[in-house]
């Protein structure tokens, strides 16, 4: 797999260390960061540091019981915080299960996450009330063959492609390397390239399927696979938040422009487990994941907005709100009831049908059965 280097085709713009070191690949995406206020790079940071600490604090309540299961996101924040500001309100985003960060910058609360997770939603959010940010999907790469149908659709609405960036929509879907190897990823792929959808496929390579590293899902980088679909592909440093943004913004105007999609590959790393069911200490060797945290996508930016001469009382307020939101979070978190059992039932039909009222009532009787009887 490619490395990290700027004589690399990797797109990167800031150093490990934080200076602003473009490689050979970065210089057509230059002109995007122009776009960037010094508020949008605070509100990078922030973002980042945030969902960090919300990140730990999910995994804590899961150990304690409140939830099933989490997905942590923690190393691949740059990835994800760059390429959600590269997109326009009117976007539509698909996620995978681990874009935390991207859905608050959406408008999700990410207490409904936690609610997804506790199982007291059929689904958790209605996308068009939370920017457009679709239900995450934990059957690996179904969610890019429902972005390429969206986008297909939005080519037979006439809402993309008019001339009119303003207004004009794309569809961005997150995947992982994992879900690169299935066949519905390769499929969304196919239809994609067919019909140039207004579609960017933003696929995080964390170099973990799980157990599997990828270098045994792929003898070739995977923005190469681009190439054989008919559709450019590019491959950034996934850690540099600038250099995220950049490539995406790029690759969203040409799809909102008519020029189709492409396919971007976010080198990073999952430096924690796949999930809370998973122990990476079992396949994974502790100096790869020394060198990958030594990469660190919040200490890098950080690094590099110190050099512009941001203040520390800036930086230590965002330890606070992280802090304070975290607690928030648990606070609520624990709050959370289960709900009526009656809700399974209101929307399997737009309209009141007799057999779900008979199943209903069905219901209502066998649990009254239970009560008043002997334990």
């Amino acid at each position: 797999m490619a490395a990290l280097e700027n004589d690399s085709p990797l797109v990167q713009v800031l150093s490990t260390s934080g200076l602003v070191e473009p490689s050979e690949a970065a210089a057509e995406f230059m002109p995007y960061l122009d776009r960037l206020t010094e508020d949008d790079l605070r509100r990078f940071y922030r973002d980042m540091v945030v969902v960090r600490r919300f990140d730990k604090e999910a995994a804590n309540l899961q150990r304690q019981g409140q939830l099933a299961l989490w997905v942590p996101s923690h190393g691949q924040e740059a990835a994800q915080v760059g390429s959600a500001y590269a997109t326009r309100p009117q976007d539509h985003v698909f996620p995978s299960y681990r874009e935390h960060v991207v859905g608050m910058i959406r408008g999700l609360d990410l207490v409904d996450i936690l609610r997804m997770l506790r199982g007291v939603t059929l689904g958790g959010w209605t996308p068009e009330e939370h920017g457009n940010f679709h239900l995450y999907t934990l059957v690996l790469a179904s969610q890019t063959l429902h972005a390429t149908g969206y986008a297909m659709g939005m080519q037979l609405d006439g809402t993309t492609a008019t001339g009119n960036p303003e207004t004009d929509e794309a569809v961005i879907v997150y995947y992982g390397d994992g879900a690169s190897s299935q066949g519905d990823a390769n499929e969304a792929l196919v239809f994609a390239a067919s019909y140039q959808t207004p579609q960017v496929f933003f696929l995080q390579n964390n170099h973990w399927a799980i157990s599997v590293p990828v270098t045994r899902q792929s003898r070739t980088p995977l923005y190469l696979r681009a190439g054989g679909f008919g559709m450019p592909g590019t491959q950034v440093d996934g850690n540099d938040v600038l250099a995220s943004y950049a490539v995406t913004a790029k690759h969203l105007d040409d799809a909102r422009a008519g020029k189709g999609p492409a396919l971007i590959e976010a080198m990073t790393y999952r430096v924690g487990a796949h999930t809370t069911a998973d122990d990476p200490t079992k396949y994974r060797d502790p100096e790869e994941l020394a060198a990958w945290v030594a990469k660190d996508p919040i200490v890098r930016f950080r690094a590099y907005l110190q050099g512009l001469g941001v203040e520390q009382d800036f930086l230590d307020s965002v330890d606070e709100e992280a802090e304070d939101h975290a607690a928030d979070v648990r606070r609520r978190a624990l709050e959370i009831r289960s709900p009526e059992r009656s809700v399974i039932f209101d929307n399997v039909y737009a309209e009141p049908h007799p057999l779900i009222q008979e199943q209903k009532a069905w219901l209502d009787r066998y649990e009254a059965s239970f009560e008043g009887g002997d334990a």
